[in-house]
């Protein structure tokens, strides 16, 4: 059985030591950017491989394509690669954030062919709550292969501009309300959101205990956004294509497949001052 939204606690338990798996711990934290590296040295899932968002995760910023800009494809490729991904591999992303970061990993495997790749639902946390396993010894490393072609999943900034005032596209902000709003940012240099946006906060996507919502409430959630357009028609946006890649697995789980990313997001639209902002 593949698994290729989310992947339980109970499910993945079994499978540390299966060479046809493996896991990836994505723990990060926007403002101390170190905190992933230094969680994972500490403790860990048995086998997990850590990913860094900014090293492993994106490519160079130019000043002008966002905080977190999508990485070359083949390089992406390779750089899991090193780390013993392969073709065959049942994939495990898992953070400490309720997905937020795991997510980005899921869509750009996705993004570059891969589909069986899961989120651990409830991440870290719904690991350490039933006891199982951690340790703080570095896994064996055995190169692999990783092969495919990057699919279109993403539009740009031009795409984005030439819909605006038009009916055909939904665009949707994962970022919280008041950033939305244009209030309290501490990220961007500009706050506000693109014009006829829609918001959705991406934790919104979760129940209480931190895991996602069952699949019927998420469509039902999504479904009123979405103003009778089918999902091919949606886009998701955040800051920088993170928390948006939250809200694009929601939707998968939901069954509402094939929306797209603007991978620069909030972070690269309002980084040309002729672009127009909403507030």
């Amino acid at each position: 059985m593949a698994f290729t939204t989310l992947i339980s606690v109970a499910d993945l338990a079994p499978h540390l030591n299966d060479p046809d798996w493996i896991v990836f711990d994505c723990r990060h934290d926007l403002v101390d950017t170190g905190i992933g590296r230094r969680a994972y040295a500490q403790s860990r899932i048995s086998g997990a491989r850590f990913l860094h968002l900014d090293d492993d995760l994106s490519g160079p910023q130019t000043g002008a394509n966002g905080r977190h800009p999508l990485p070359d494809p083949e390089k992406f490729r390779a750089r899991l690669a090193v780390l013993g991904m392969a073709n065959d591999k049942q994939v495990v992303a898992y953070d400490a954030s309720g997905g937020y970061y795991a997510a980005r990993l899921w869509w750009m495997l996705r993004w570059v062919g891969h589909d069986r790749v899961a989120v651990l639902d409830g991440g870290w946390e719904a690991w350490l709550t039933v006891g199982l396993p951690v340790t703080s010894q570095l896994p064996a490393i055995k190169s692999g292969a990783l092969s495919g072609a990057a699919h279109d999943y993403t539009v740009d900034a031009r795409f984005i501009l030439a819909q605006l005032g038009q009916s055909r596209v939904r665009l949707i902000d994962a970022r919280s309300p008041d950033r939305f709003r244009g209030e309290n940012e501490t990220l961007d240099p500009v706050g506000g959101h693109i014009p006829g946006a829609a918001n959705r906060f991406f934790k919104n996507n979760l129940a209480a205990d931190g895991r996602f919502k069952p699949p019927a409430e998420l469509k039902r959630e999504f479904s009123a956004l979405l103003d009778a357009l089918p999902p091919t028609q949606v886009v998701h946006q955040c800051g920088s294509g993170v928390t948006a890649c939250h809200n694009l697995l929601a939707m998968e789980i939901a069954g509402l497949h094939g929306s797209k990313l603007y991978p620069g997001s909030w972070s690269e639209w309002c980084s040309d001052p002729q672009r127009p902002v909403a507030r």
